[in-house]
């Protein structure tokens, strides 16, 4: 850290810790400082964070902070698709997917769109003959990111039945097999490199299922996702089914690519560039809005309060919405693999970057987790995520049942409630924020995505942090590899693990 940042951070560690029943009490106009509203094409979404902790003077001591960090440069610098990466020397361009960034990086990202859009349309039109099915085989962000938006938005009336199978494990795949119909599926496989080894497995096990059922061609029925689409086409895919993405695009931040091409295939090619333009609504948000009142900006703040100031190791997230049941392992790998450092972009120790996410569904939650919320000894800083249009048919009084219950949860989490028997006793004086969207459309997806994608980044320029690389994730694939092998000695443990498993020498 610069001097100018650590004095910033001294000044945040000194501010007075008031309630926040006092916060509301002593502010008649918190809720409009703290509460505002992003308008899409049609509907829009509400983000409050009044119940959380920050006041006007924290407010005013973090864009120091992000004046002494240059939160405005690496902003410009993200958006102008220079090079944010420094330890792989790379820009980070998810935004020109739509159609904010560097002009010819979004001349690019059409072309590439234009491309897997016109595949997408026809499939749909039936140039390769009847589709129903679609096996989308990738892993980490090739698969979490068209998993969630499929299960959000495809629900009803999708185009084609979408499995998206990413684990290793060949449970997972079988099941994707015995849901399918060999003679009208298609399988997608979704790779930057085109060399990830579960993929690759998972891949080659999906042709062989399409041979043994009897389909004449089964490497005519794959289709292609990658950066590296020489690899594709070594690998046997024919040129014309591979659909290219760009080298600066990062696996959690590639929804919006030819990755994204599941969700166009579910939900059609107008669904998916509606997808977009709501992301781009908050990209210009993000780009254009400074301070306090750039909603990202603002909910890194708290974040960042919470886990450096007070301590809290963990954040939440409850979607009270069945579709975005998904959302909380989407944002697991974003925010935990992006932040999830322990040293500063030059090197040196960083101190607490990102918390660890965690979270899960309402009501569901309400019975399993929520006791230690309200009554457990850790800070746990909140998301509630919620709709409010129904995404079902049914009588309104689910629904209605619903959004009380979230509602609920918030203000019982702030205002506790008071008793003389301790067990009954509930402290409350508990943070959160609270996302209401007017309905879970694409747009309104895309728009929600992409918040959480700049809020990600925003805290990392505070932290002075590279979000962007993931070598983490490295050094366990690597003893695998060595395992494979074999001739590599372990510790004990886990030689003993290898011997009883049979994979010992």
């Amino acid at each position: 850290m610069t001097e100018t940042r650590d004095d910033a951070w001294k000044r945040l560690a000194l501010h007075p810790d008031p309630t926040l029943a006092e916060l509301f009490d002593a502010d008649d106009g918190r809720l409009s400082k703290l509460s505002s509203r992003i308008e899409l094409a049609e509907g829009g979404i509400l983000f409050d964070w009044s119940k959380t902790h920050l006041t006007d003077g924290l407010l005013g001591d973090f864009e120091k902070l992000a004046e002494a960090a240059d939160f405005a440069g690496m902003r410009a610098r993200l958006f102008a698709g220079e090079v944010v990466n420094p330890t792989e020397n790379r820009a980070a361009e998810h935004s020109a997917l739509r159609g904010v960034g560097k002009a010819t990086s979004v001349e690019e990202a059409d072309a590439l769109r234009a491309r897997m859009l016109a595949m997408v349309d026809a499939i749909h039109d039936g140039a390769l003959g009847e589709v129903r099915h679609l096996i989308h085989v990738g892993i980490g962000g090739s698969a979490l990111g068209p998993a969630l938006a499929v299960d959000a938005l495809a629900r009803e009336d999708a185009k084609v039945d979408v499995h998206v199978v990413s684990n290793i494990d060949g449970v997972a795949l079988e099941e994707a097999f015995a849901a399918c119909d060999p003679a009208t599926t298609l399988i997608a496989v979704a790779s930057k490199t085109f060399t990830t080894i579960e993929t690759m497995t998972n891949a080659q096990s999906a042709l062989t299922w399409l041979s043994e059922s009897g389909v004449d061609d089964p490497g005519g029925r794959v289709i292609a996702l990658t950066a590296a689409p020489e690899k594709a086409v070594e690998w046997g895919v024919d040129e014309t089914r591979v659909l290219p993405f760009a080298e600066s695009v990062g696996g959690r931040y590639s929804l919006w690519s030819s990755i994204g091409f599941p969700i166009a295939v579910a939900i059609g090619s107008a669904g998916f560039l509606e997808m977009l333009d709501g992301a781009a609504r908050m990209d210009e948000h993000f780009r254009d809005t400074d301070g306090r009142a750039n909603l990202p900006l603002r909910a890194a703040f708290a974040d960042l309060f919470y886990s450096r100031i007070r301590g809290a190791q963990t954040r939440a997230v409850f979607a009270y919405d069945e579709r975005l049941r998904m959302l909380p392992d989407y944002l697991q790998q974003l925010e935990m693999e992006s932040n999830g450092k322990s040293v500063t972009v030059d090197g040196e120790p960083s101190g607490p970057t990102a918390p660890i996410t965690w979270g899960g569904v309402g009501t569901d939650a309400q019975h399993a987790v929520f006791q230690l919320l309200h009554q457990g000894t850790h800070l746990v800083p909140i998301d509630f995520i919620a709709s409010i249009e129904a995404g079902d048919a049914l009588d309104p009084a689910h629904h209605r049942i619903l959004l009380m219950n979230c509602f609920a949860q918030g203000a019982a989490l702030m205002a506790g409630k008071t008793s003389d028997d301790p067990a009954r006793f509930y402290p409350g004086n508990r943070p959160s924020a609270t996302i209401l969207a007017d309905d879970i459309d694409p747009a309104t997806f895309g728009a929600l995505i992409a918040f959480y994608e700049h809020r990600t980044f925003a805290a990392a320029v505070l932290l002075d942090i590279n979000p962007f690389d993931q070598f983490g994730v490295e050094l366990g694939k690597e003893i695998a590899k060595k395992i494979e092998r074999g001739g590599e000695s372990f510790d004990p443990s886990t030689e003993a693990l290898l011997k009883v498993a049979g994979l010992g020498e």
